[in-house]
């Protein structure tokens, strides 16, 4: 676990090391995303400095006209990520889920979105609020490590406020605990 960390911690500086400006970006045809390039996200051509259909990260814009066909497609490949049980560490099936959602904000550069934390009900209302907004803060980070701004992305959590199950049993536990990626508004192509 704590080897994730540092692996996540490392990609977040080194996307803040090499950030570059859009025209920088768009003369050397880096992709922005840190030196991932395994997203098979287009980059802008060399000597394309209008930045029209192209975003501040110099990644293509899709198709994607407003928030609610964003929000349809974020639905659709996956708007949430679950956690053990007071944890807020991302698993690999959690990674996968937050690398197609990254992979579509940057298609949609003006969209923004609100990760909500929760969690389930053992545990006192302040250490479950306390415990969502970690598990926020952690979906967060991974996206900005991946190259979406952060002041795209704002966190907040509800803790055991707001059960996706009502139980009181493992299985609904295990589903009240995640975080979940919802679209709140922006201009995708702005």
């Amino acid at each position: 676990m704590l080897r994730k960390w540092l692996m996540l911690a490392a990609v977040v500086v080194a996307v803040a090391a090499c950030e570059t400006s859009t025209e920088e970006t768009a003369a050397t045809g880096a992709s922005g995303l840190g030196g991932s390039g395994s997203s098979g996200v287009s980059t802008i051509p060399s000597g394309s400095l209008s930045g029209q259909p192209y975003g501040s990260t110099g990644v293509q814009r899709s198709a994607l006209g407003n928030p609610a066909e964003v929000e349809r497609e974020l639905v659709s490949t996956g708007d949430t990520v679950f956690f053990a049980f007071d944890s807020f560490s991302l698993d690999t099936v959690a990674q996968g889920t937050l690398d197609r959602q990254a992979a579509l904000l940057l298609k949609s550069g003006g969209v923004n979105v609100n990760i909500e934390g929760h969690t389930d009900e053992r545990g006192t209302r302040e250490y479950n609020l306390a415990l969502g907004e970690r598990r926020a803060t952690a979906v967060k980070d991974y996206l900005v490590a991946y190259g979406i701004n952060p002041s795209r992305i704002r966190t907040i959590s509800y803790g055991e406020e707001r059960p996706a199950v009502v139980g009181s049993n493992e299985a609904a536990w295990a589903k009240n605990r995640r975080a979940v990626t919802l679209v709140v508004g922006g201009t995708a192509g702005s």
